[in-house]
C-alpha cells in the first residue's frame, strides 16, 4: 500500500470517518488480491447509492484500471469501512458489481458533480472508468 492510502486511512480511522478533502464521503475497501489472494485496503471516495454505495475505478486517470477494481471482479464479496451519517464509522459485508451502461453513465455523473477532480481524471486517457456498486450483503 502506498503511504498516501496509509495515511488516509489511518486519518479515516482516528476521525471517526472525516477525512480531509474527501469529509464523510471516504470508504475503505477491504479486497482480497485476485491473482495472491492477499487482503488489501483501498480508500476510495463512495458515494451513497439507496442501501449501498457507488465507487469509481478512476485510478487518478491512469490508463489501466486500479488493481482493485480487477480485485473486485475477481472477489466480489468484500467488507467495506464506511463513515455513518453523524459520526462514528461501521464495518458492513457487501457485495461489488459492475455497472452496465446506462446506470455506469449515470453513476459517472455523479461523481462529476461530487468533485472537479474526476473531469480532471477524465481528461488525461480515453478509458471508460468502471463504475461500481457496493450493495449490503
Amino acid at each position: 500500500m502506498s503511504d498516501w492510502n496509509d495515511a488516509i486511512i489511518r486519518q479515516f480511522r482516528e476521525n471517526d470517518g472525516n477525512v480531509e478533502r474527501f469529509g464523510r464521503r471516504l470508504v475503505v475497501m477491504h479486497t482480497i488480491g485476485a491473482r495472491s489472494g492477499t487482503a488489501r485496503e483501498n480508500p476510495v471516495m463512495g458515494i451513497p447509492d439507496g442501501d449501498g454505495w457507488i465507487v469509481a475505478a478512476t485510478f487518478a486517470g491512469q490508463p489501466v484500471d486500479p488493481a482493485w477494481a480487477h480485485n473486485l471482479r475477481a472477489h466480489p464479496d468484500i467488507d467495506l469501512e464506511v463513515a455513518l451519517p453523524d459520526s462514528g464509522t461501521a464495518t458492513v459485508a457487501v457485495h461489488a458489481t459492475e455497472l452496465p451502461e446506462p446506470e455506469r453513465t449515470a453513476g459517472w455523473q455523479r461523481f462529476l458533480a461530487a468533485s472537479p477532480a474526476f473531469a480532471d481524471y477524465a481528461t488525461k486517457t480515453d478509458r471508460v472508468f468502471p463504475i461500481f456498486r457496493l450493495s449490503r450483503r
